[in-house]
Order: C-alpha cells, then structure tokens, then sequence
C-alpha cells in the first residue's frame, strides 16, 4: 500500500526506450497483485492450470518481461518480501479485512449476475498466497532473472541495491522506495498504458513516471529526514496518521516547525506510537547484504516442463517467450555480485 505522497511528489513521463539497458529492481509483490488484478476472464476469475492453481501472475511475468528483456534490454532483478516487520500487523490485518469483505460482495455479485460489480470486487480480493509466490520466484529462476529475498521489505533491499550502483532504478507503484533512500524510482512500467480502478469501475490511462529523490528533496526544499517526518504524519505501512492532515498539510507543517517533535508547539495530538522506532526502519532497513545478481540463460525445457505441462500454456506461446529471451542475451552482460 505504502504512503500516500502524490500530491506533493514532482515527477517526469518517460517512455521504455528511456530505460533501454538499464538494470530494474523490482518489487515482486507490487508486481504479482498488478499481473492479478488485470489478467481475468470477466466475471473476474482469474486465469487457472488444469490442476486448479492460479497463473494470471505468470501469464503476465512471462509475457511483459520477456518483451521488456527482448525489446528494451532491460535487466530485471526481483525481489521479494521477507517476514513483514512487527509493526506491519496492523496495516496487514486490514487488508486482509478487506479483502475478505470484497470476496463476499464478488460470490454475492456472480449470483446476480453483474459481471462489472463482479470484476471490481474480485481485483480487490485477490490475496497472494506461498504457492503462488513460489510458481512466481521458479518461473523467475527459470527464465535467468535474479531473484533476492528481503529480511523484510522489498522495497527496503531494491533501494539498497540502488544506492549500491547496482541497479538503476527501482520498479515499483510505492513511494515508500524513497523513504528507504532509493535514489530513483519508475512507476508504471507497462505496455499496457492503463490501469483499472476497482472502485470507480473505470481504467485510466498510465505512462512511466521518472522520480528522482534528490530532485524531490529540492523541489520541495526538505531534508531526507523530513520527507519521512512528513510520511509520518501522513500515516505509513508501520503507524496511523494524524487525522485530517494530508500531503500538502504535512508539507506545511514539517517546512514551518522542521520536525515532528517540533510540532508539539502546535495545538496538534501525536498518536502513541515511537516515532524514532518508524524513522529508524526507513533510515536503517534491515537488509539482505550478501547476495548475488547473475542473469542467466532461459532453460528452455524447464520452462516447457513448468508452463506447459504443470501450468497449461500453449507451447507456440512458451516457445515466443524463450526466443525473446535468448534474443536479448542478458546472461552475456557483466555479472555483479556482492559478498
């Protein structure tokens, strides 16, 4: 979910061909519930093998990496989420609210026959379970893309491995990839060019957006260190918010009073929480500090075996699939690894 800075973030359109050969870390989950949330027959059921396990995330990883692999050269590393944080129970317990409320309103909406209210309801429902983060991390793994496990949150690690030079940028919807300290981010990097919002019933049109930390900080005229106060304030993934203040109001306050303790000599309440135990799991994630970044050749049978025989692909489009990547040869680039 992450925190909610739209307002206030400046940002650039670019197109793929801005990230031509250039190396993505990406954050796996963020883009599993995206390939979910679209790939689905219109009642809102998502795609499925012959043995009843869910492939809507995989039809999507396959498809759209092996395009972005094949016809930008771009060198994707995903990385996943480790064991949420502590203070994360509470955002998790929501979601898991309400998407247990949205799968009752999708059964009630099939039985009357509104396919549209079906379909909504459904995209926000989905819940990513271990078999299919597992079918993700093989499919992945057999396509020659990296793939590294976070002690917690992804984002945290895909920033490190941005501040490292390691990748350019990080690939995610989240602005929480800036409180961790990542120098860039790119949001949607489709081909698509739209996203549906269940609530509205409506798709909107989508172009990638370039964000850059250090042209936010001067933009804004704010410290790094300000930029999480005003999360903070806003709410994140790991405390509530202060009732009734948004981005721009948070802005304010952090630019006329400097910090959060500052503001006690505003008539404003700050929940019960420990503000330095938030700040510190953004300005000193836990992350994973040895691990390896080695792109590879397709294994052309595994992904036959996998897609086609366990999970009912086509074997023409797996075989499109496999061309695209051995057309680009990623796996001859330098490889980076980190002990």
């Amino acid at each position: 979910m992450g925190t909610y800075l739209t307002p206030i973030i400046p940002r650039r359109n670019i197109t793929l061909k801005h990230l031509y050969g250039k190396t993505i870390a990406f954050d796996a989950l963020v883009e599993l519930y995206q390939f979910l949330s679209l790939i689905r027959q219109s009642d809102g059921t998502p795609l499925k093998a012959p043995n009843g396990t869910i492939t809507s995330h995989l039809v999507g990883l396959s498809y759209r990496l092996s395009r972005l692999i094949s016809d930008y050269h771009i060198k994707p590393i995903f990385v996943f989420d480790g064991p949420p944080h502590p203070l994360k129970e509470r955002i998790i317990k929501e979601r898991k609210k309400q998407s247990e409320k949205a799968y009752k309103e999708w059964l009630e909406a099939l039985k009357r026959g509104d396919l549209e209210t079906a379909f909504s309801k459904a995209v926000v429902a989905i819940r990513l379970n271990n078999q299919m983060i597992d079918d993700a991390m093989k499919l992945l793994t057999l396509m020659g893309i990296p793939v590294i496990k976070s002690p917690h949150d992804a984002e945290a690690q895909a920033a490190y491995i941005v501040k490292r030079g390691e990748a350019w940028c990080i690939g995610s919807k989240d602005y929480d990839s800036l409180l961790y300290g990542g120098k860039r981010l790119v949001r949607f990097i489709t081909f698509t060019g739209f996203e549906y919002l269940p609530s509205k019933h409506t798709i909107r049109p989508l172009k990638p957006e370039l964000i850059e930390l250090e042209t936010v900080l001067n933009s804004l005229r704010i410290t790094y260190e300000q930029l999480i106060d005003i999360a903070i304030l806003i709410g994140t993934d790991y405390n509530e918010g202060i009732p009734g203040v948004g981005p721009k109001k948070a802005l304010k306050l952090i630019k006329k009073y400097g910090s959060i303790e500052n503001l006690m000599t505003y008539k404003m309440v700050i929940p019960d929480f420990d503000i330095n135990e938030v700040r510190s799991i953004f300005l000193n994630p836990d992350v994973n500090k040895n691990y390896q970044i080695k792109f590879n050749p397709p294994n052309k049978n595994g992904l036959i075996r996998f897609l086609v025989d366990e999970k009912g692909f086509s074997l023409s489009r797996v075989k499109i699939i496999i061309e695209r990547l051995e057309k680009a040869e990623i796996w001859r680039s330098k490889q980076i690894t980190l002990g």
